[in-house]
């Protein structure tokens, strides 16, 4: 074998003198984008990948901004909590990144949820709350999921029926306001004056738990409701609520209200957690047992309350399950078989123009009461049969 035959493994550059010219490599540029938040003591993160340089001043954040961010973080809803903590602990078992996912792992654990037979609303919820939990600009592409769904919704046509609350009409709930009434407690001033406002306003229970008592205004003969944002709006609102002489609202309300104020409590959450002594539990007496949500009472715990007095008022449904969302339900559904019109259901509960929602619970209601067979005599034995 020559010299010129030989592999080459090594190449050095040398000056015209003969001596080794030193190469210094270029400093590693930064790993970063438009989208990079840096909290203060972070570093900026380098790569060998030639791009934008950009500045510390251009990617670190206040002390008081990362406090704000890393509250906000720890107050996500409940549900983005759930989804989340399940994804991560799939993709730990599966040894995938869970945050920032790839579209790969995105798009399998989609189908690791389809495999499981979940509902399509269950499914499609999920992977959107997993979406928006994501980095901004880091976000997966959702475009093969939605395909394999669209397979998913054909094949699996169960999976496509949807268990709705049972509507808590007025029916229904005013045994359950007289239930709380005889209870002459606190804890049932709040939940009647509670109940009665979920049922009026067409809230989301979330919605209700987060009112503060300065974003209500109580006149004799109405309640004027601000409202900051709600799901479909992003714009404040202001809602006003009749009173009646059956729901009572106004009364309720400053029932509930008065107490609080003896409790030496005139702002802040308008509805909150009551102790067994009928005292007003506070975060601050409370460390070792309060939420992320304070002083202001959990969605869930609306829940069960419904429950609780449903179930007190002795009533029955016809399957389908109460909870918090049947006062919402329950509203629209009187509305609409007191013929309202679509415009004052969707302006009601807030709903976009067009939804499908509203109408729902209206065509169920109207279904249940109609008897298609009713023009039909009742078969009489002792009628003289037809000739043949």
């Amino acid at each position: 074998m020559t010299p010129d035959d030989e592999e080459i493994v090594t190449a050095e550059i040398v000056d015209d003198g003969g001596a080794l010219a030193v190469i210094e490599e270029p400093a590693p540029r930064p790993l970063v984008d438009a989208h990079t938040v840096l909290f203060p003591g972070e570093e900026i993160p380098t790569t060998d990948t030639p791009g934008v340089t950009y500045s510390e001043r251009d990617l670190h954040v206040s002390e008081e901004t990362a406090e704000a961010i890393k509250k906000a973080r720890e107050e996500e809803s409940p549900p983005r909590r759930t989804a989340m903590r399940l994804f991560e602990a799939w993709c730990a078992q599966e040894g995938r990144v869970a945050k920032p996912c790839t579209t790969a792992t995105y798009t399998e654990y989609g189908r690791h949820l389809m495999r499981k037979q979940l509902k399509v609303t269950t499914i499609n919820n999920y992977m959107s709350l997993i979406m928006t939990s994501m980095p901004p600009g880091k976000r997966p592409d959702k475009s093969i999921f939605k395909s394999l769904m669209v397979q998913y919704r054909k094949k699996n046509k169960r999976a496509l029926r949807r268990k709705e609350a049972f509507p808590i009409t007025l029916a229904y709930l005013m045994p359950m306001l007289a239930k709380a009434d005889a209870a002459d407690r606190p804890i049932a001033w709040r939940d009647s004056a509670m109940m009665a406002f979920g049922y009026q306003f067409l809230g989301r229970s979330v919605e209700d738990v987060d009112f503060d008592i300065e974003d209500l205004t109580i006149l004799d003969d109405r309640v004027i409701v601000w409202l900051a944002e709600d799901k479909t709006h992003d714009d404040e609102q202001t809602i006003v609520l009749h009173d009646r002489t059956d729901l009572r609202l106004v009364f309720r309300l400053r029932r509930w209200l008065g107490y609080l104020q003896q409790q030496g409590i005139t702002s802040g959450p308008l509805f909150r957690e009551v102790k067994r002594s009928g005292k007003v539990a506070s975060s601050e007496t409370r460390a070792k047992t309060a939420t992320k949500r304070g002083d202001y009472l959990r969605p869930q715990t609306v829940n069960e309350r419904v429950k609780l007095w449903f179930k007190a008022a002795g009533l029955v449904t016809d399957g389908r399950p109460v909870s918090s969302h049947s006062l919402r339900a329950g509203g629209a559904t009187d509305l609409g078989m007191n013929n309202a019109t679509e415009e004052e259901l969707e302006d009601a509960g807030r709903w976009r123009r067009g939804s499908r929602m509203p109408r729902i619970y209206v065509r169920a209601a109207k279904d249940a009461n109609r008897n298609r067979f009713a023009k039909v005599p009742i078969y009489d034995p002792d009628a003289q049969e037809p000739s043949a």
